[in-house]
């Protein structure tokens, strides 16, 4: 195959304004699909397609055991391939249609038998989990080489976080009024055309990012295939890593638990389900967090920050708990745009962390493999989702919630666990992991010792 020119090792303002934003509709585009599966399909699958809650979430908890094997493996691809586009670039061409067909496929309802409709969320959920890694994954292990600067890394992160959080935002609100509109009271028309319309939007950004974006950052290891021992030898005492991948699985545990249930919360217990899209709607505080991310990062780092993410993602939730006890549509909203601001700080930073991982197993072992590191970020994020899914499908099934009827004080109690009480424990525990992440500290020696062997290296050729 065709292999890239080299290319300088110092790349200080390379990265045009078209390439960023080409870069960050990627994650808009996946956010517009994948973020009506997060938010909606459990919702769908109960309430619209008749699955009972317990397979749900049996469903939910087998996919995380196919990622366990789909994750490491497209990042060993990553690393083995090898194109005139690059490493990560081509798999946006290749796999962008793919995600948005399953997508699709999803939110398809066909006569079946409670068997076969079963059978029929497992093949077409499994798949799209499996094809977003596809093209979800190489979002991330691109990073390291579009820049090697740090606060160019950051700047990209942000303004990828900010389009990812828009596409979440447009889905969330702009969801059930689709499905209404387009459906005209049969919800399962309505889900339908709703999502292949974001599908069919989602495929063309992909294509977008892989016609726009340049890999530029070529290290001798980077152009040539890495052996699977000495890939995962990039992950031997890489604690970064760890902590990062630990964070990103247990924060996503937490997030998804309280997305799934967000549509059951405002329906059962506040009886007002049309208050689920105002809710939902209000993570546009987000993007105020994530615009000004890499300023506060900057000032204070990028462990801190994150950390006073999370904190302020607690306390949102503890307002959270008040609201819900007094039935207060006003101190939710006041809870929601805590929480909010919390987690924008937070989700700008985690794939700047993931690329400076990177970096850091490089640096320790002299190994860099951008696509096995980052694609643990997609499996422990999945991970997470899959198993708060199957701890939402266990909670609401043991509190004897029962579709579209009038919900026992138990199955509320079990709704309110999910939306309040499981995020906390996951916001806790990846402020607790913060406290161990040192980076920050040896970053500036880390990237001059790696500039000086990559200019080695290329001297060397």
């Amino acid at each position: 195959m065709e292999i890239p020119q080299k290319e300088p090792v110092h790349t200080h303002n390379l990265v045009s304004w078209k390439e960023r934003i080409s870069y960050a509709v990627s994650d808009f585009a996946c956010n517009l699909s994948f973020q009506m599966i997060g938010t909606y399909l459990m919702f769908f699958y109960t309430d619209v397609f008749g699955i009972t809650a317990a397979a749900v979430g049996t469903l939910f908890l087998v996919a995380r055991i196919v990622d366990a094997i789909d994750g490491p493996v497209w990042g060993l691809l990553i690393d083995h391939t090898h194109t005139r586009w690059g490493k990560s670039r081509p798999f946006f061409l290749w796999f962008a249609i793919p995600f948005a067909i399953f997508c699709v496929l999803c939110f398809t309802t066909p006569n079946l038998s409670m068997g076969g409709k079963v059978v029929w969320a497992y093949i077409t959920y499994i798949g799209v989990d499996v094809l977003y890694s596809a093209v979800n994954i190489p979002i991330t292990s691109i990073l390291p080489s579009l820049t090697n600067d740090t606060d160019e890394r950051v700047t990209l992160s942000t303004i990828r976080q900010f389009f990812g959080t828009a596409g979440a935002i447009i889905v969330t609100v702009a969801a059930l009024p689709m499905v209404n509109f387009f459906g005209g009271g049969n919800q399962q028309k309505g889900f339908f055309i709703s999502v292949l319309i974001l599908a069919i939007i989602s495929a063309i950004l992909l294509l977008i990012t892989f016609a726009n974006t340049r890999e530029r950052i070529q290290t001798k290891s980077s152009r040539k295939s890495i052996p699977v021992k000495q890939s995962l030898k990039a992950l031997k005492k890489n604690w970064p890593w760890a902590i990062v991948i630990f964070i990103n699985f247990i924060y996503w545990l937490g997030m998804q638990t309280k997305s799934q249930v967000t549509v059951y919360f405002f329906k059962y217990n506040m009886h007002n389900a049309g208050l689920a899209s105002l809710v939902l709607g209000l993570q546009i505080v987000a993007l105020l967090a994530v615009v000004i991310t890499p300023a506060v990062a900057k000032k204070i780092g990028k462990r801190n920050t994150m950390l006073m993410g999370m904190l302020l993602a607690i306390v949102g939730q503890l307002i959270l708990s008040i609201g819900a006890s007094q039935l207060s549509v006003a101190i939710i909203i006041v809870a929601t745009l805590v929480g909010y601001l919390g987690t924008g700080f937070v989700s700008g930073l985690i794939a700047v962390m993931l690329a400076d991982s990177v970096d850091y197993g490089e640096w320790k072992n002299g190994v860099r493999a951008e696509g096995i590191v980052t694609s643990f970020s997609s499996f422990s994020a999945k991970l997470g989702m899959g198993i708060g899914g199957a701890v939402t499908g266990m909670i609401l099934s043991a509190g004897g919630y029962v579709a579209n009827a009038t919900q026992t004080a138990t199955a509320l109690r079990a709704i309110e666990q999910n939306y309040i009480w499981v995020p906390i424990i996951g916001f806790g525990l990846s402020a607790i992991a913060l406290l161990f992440y040192k980076v920050d500290g040896v970053e500036d020696k880390m990237q001059a010792d790696l500039a000086a062997k990559h200019q080695k290296e290329n001297e060397e050729e």
